[in-house]
């Protein structure tokens, strides 16, 4: 098994002949090496890869065209988590920060300035790609890309939204979600008075097997949902917490 950060991460891949072909990924790095690294394993799965070695230069080079973004926090002379804060502001886009850094304040503050997932170093080959590909399906799908929605429209309160389109509004103002905040309340949306523990959530939304320490995760998207789309996050009416057992919308 390839692992990045370690010694045997340079092992030669089977190109992908499937449907990732016009997905395009950029790589936020300082480090040529880790950039080039990235550009073969990705490109052999059929990716289309674009590049940045700071923060000016990737927001200059965000744009629509961008289907997620994998970028290092520690970047010279800058804040990577101002950085990806930056980039949130620019694209719904999946972000998935790569780091050394792995202490649970550091995750923290990579989910609340907007990452999607966070990956501490040394991570095998399969795992970095399985969540990348996992991350574009749903924005693809929330953008439209590949699926067909249902066409209906859900009305909570102040809040529409309309499954066809994905289009979130607030008192007939646009919300702008990312894939994991919209993925989370269209599940919840869907399924009214069913309160969804962590363990569910994590299933349904990341796909992976739950950890203890996810809950930390799911509480930053939770919160910053909140923040669009309540009219005051300390006291939500929409998206309701039953204590000890999960979230829920009435």
């Amino acid at each position: 098994m390839q692992r990045f950060g370690g010694r045997d991460c340079r092992a030669g891949l089977l190109k992908n002949t499937g449907d990732d072909m016009n997905n395009t990924i950029m790589i936020l790095n300082n480090s040529e090496e880790k950039i080039n690294l990235l550009k073969i394993l990705f490109e052999n799965e059929g990716y289309n890869l674009i590049s940045a070695r700071s923060g000016p230069e990737a927001a200059e080079k965000t744009d629509d065209t961008i289907d997620l973004i994998i970028m290092d926090v520690e970047l010279e002379g800058e804040n990577g988590f101002m950085v990806c804060k930056e980039l949130r502001e620019k694209t719904n886009a999946p972000i998935i920060i790569i780091s050394r850094l792995n202490s649970d304040s550091e995750k923290g503050f990579g989910f609340s300035a907007g990452a999607d997932d966070y990956l501490t170093e040394p991570f095998s080959y399969n795992e970095l790609t399985a969540r990348t590909k996992a991350h574009i399906r749903r924005y693809c799908t929330y953008k439209g890309k590949d699926t067909k929605a249902d066409g209906s429209i859900i009305h909570i309160k102040n809040l529409t939204v309309d499954m066809q389109t994905q289009l979130v509004t607030v008192d007939d103002r646009k919300v702008s979600l990312t894939t994991t905040e919209y993925n989370m309340l269209v599940l919840m949306l869907k399924e009214r008075k069913k309160v969804f523990s962590f363990e569910e959530i994590y299933d349904k939304i990341w796909g992976e097997p739950y950890f203890y320490k996810a809950n930390n995760t799911i509480m930053v998207h939770i919160l910053k949902l909140r923040k669009k789309i309540e009219a005051n996050a300390k006291k939500p009416e929409i998206i309701k917490t039953a204590w000890g057992k999960g979230y829920y919308i009435d």
